[in-house]
């Protein structure tokens, strides 16, 4: 077997963490930092990556004492810190290191594909591959814990089954198979790292010794005591959870989308008319009108469910109209903004200017996948205008392989300022001293300027204004 890190001690049991992505890199930082009654480590963290050109970037930057994402959250950064002095943090891209787990925490990519007509498809290739890894390296009795978001019905039907296949082809005993689900609800942000100890947990087991064990790890990661851990019967009910959750959020979104439409026609501030219904306490959570949904979890999981039930469960009744609707709904909604925009721009949008302010997926985090923006400026650049993007938390953007200002240049050359993101950085900016050129077009789109700032631009008469759901 390969050695492990000097630093490690023996003692202590080891988790790997399969994928080092935003959720994986910060939950091994979350496990690292697990303390016994003595202040002490609870255990060795491995994180494993795919062995390519990223997977090893990241797991270097851990090597080296750096979290591998830009991020402003000051506790995930005091325990990246701390695991790099203990050195109970280790991370590669060689598999073999998974017989060395004693737990192993699952938290791969697992995306939705789209055929020529924008109908979805279950890719389930790459995460099955993962899972056969796993069985061919994991020892015997290694707690197998899905923290991935998955379709219902894949720890029972896809990962059991996996490693079933491979224990018997190692003539290891079945019994000795333990996997458990518990969703991750990690949000990326100021409480990036509290979003995994500080938070509730659903979890289950395909049988019980499998639940009972997935409980005694959570307990010893998560404060619990304070955020009381909820157990269901069996994996397919916890995958459901996780599905609904994130479909039921996107499907609110929606919802308010055509409100936002109605409101802007009839010239009423929606936002104004939702915080007086939130003071209903059984409407506290409303939604409210804005760029349009991105990230890695509501852009897709709506779909896992009718996927599931056909691709899965061979249930071929199951349509999910609200949950699909959603989607589709939220996915266009950029191109509303696109489009008020290029009206206002005279109706041509060719040769037009425009300086778009945030492209990761929500404030203060530097995560572009499946953002919004990236909907808008692709479309803005079909229809023939020239795009400059900034973002305090992004330099590069991988997904339209274009370079991203990280300084707000000054407005006086562009013809319209597009404001996508609440970045905290853009609600420091003072229009009244800005120098901005006549006829500028400002525009929010996400309700990204606070009401002292939209009452400025409004004062400057040469400047056009307009807003989403406003």
């Amino acid at each position: 077997m390969k050695k492990l890190p000097e630093k490690f001690q023996m003692n202590r049991k080891t988790v790997c963490v399969q994928g080092l992505g935003f959720v994986g890199s910060a939950m091994a930082l979350a496990i690292a930092s697990a303390k016994d009654n003595c202040g002490e480590p609870l255990y060795n963290v491995i994180g494993v990556d795919v062995p390519n050109e990223a997977g090893y970037r990241k797991a270097m930057s851990i090597n080296e004492g750096i979290f591998p994402f830009e991020n402003n959250d000051k506790k995930l950064k005091e325990a990246q810190k701390n695991a790099y002095r203990n050195g109970n943090l280790w991370a590669t891209t060689d598999y073999e290191y998974f017989q060395y787990a004693d737990v192993v925490v699952v938290d791969i990519n697992l995306d939705v594909k789209y055929t020529e007509k924008q109908e979805p498809l279950l890719d389930l290739e790459l995460f099955k591959g993962a899972m056969h890894t796993l069985g061919r390296q994991i020892k015997p009795g290694t707690l197998v814990i899905v923290e991935t978001t998955v379709p219902p019905g894949t720890c029972e039907k896809i990962v059991y089954p996996i490693i079933s296949e491979e224990f018997t082809k190692r003539n290891i005993d079945q019994r000795e198979i333990f996997i458990a689900h518990s969703y991750e609800r990690v949000m990326p942000g100021e409480n990036y790292f509290d979003s995994i100890v500080n938070f509730w947990r659903v979890y289950s087991g395909i049988n019980e010794d499998s639940a009972d064990r997935c409980q005694r790890f959570l307990e010893s990661v998560i404060s619990t005591e304070h955020y009381p851990l909820t157990r269901l019967e069996k994996t397919t009910a916890t995958e459901i959870a996780k599905v609904l959750e994130n479909s039921y959020r996107a499907a609110t979104i929606a919802f308010i989308e055509e409100w936002g439409r109605f409101a802007e026609a009839v010239h009423v501030d929606l936002f104004e008319v939702i915080e007086a219904i939130r003071m209903r306490p059984t409407h506290s959570n409303m939604r409210q009108p804005g760029f349009g949904v991105g990230g890695y979890c509501l852009t897709k999981d709506p779909y896992f469910a009718p996927l599931a039930a056909k691709e899965i469960f061979g249930l071929g009744n199951m349509d999910f109209p609200f949950s699909t609707k959603a989607v589709k709904t939220n996915r266009a909604m950029p191109l509303v903004s696109l489009d008020k925009i290029e009206s206002l721009l005279g109706g041509n949008l060719k040769g037009k200017k425009l300086l778009v302010l945030g492209v990761s997926y929500r404030q203060d985090v530097g995560d572009t996948r499946y953002s919004p923006t990236e909907i808008f400026v692709k479309e803005a650049q079909n229809r023939g205008a020239e795009i400059t993007c900034q973002d305090p938390l992004v330099s590069y953007w991988n997904e339209m392989n274009m370079q991203v200002l990280t300084e707000i240049p000054t407005f006086h050359e562009y013809d319209a300022v597009v404001f996508t993101v609440q970045h905290k950085l853009y609600a420091t900016l003072d229009f009244k001293a800005l120098p901005l050129k006549e006829e500028l077009l400002i525009f929010d789109a996400n309700c990204v300027l606070n009401k002292k700032q939209r009452l400025d631009i409004k004062q400057l008469d040469h400047i056009k204004f307009a807003c989403i759901g406003r």
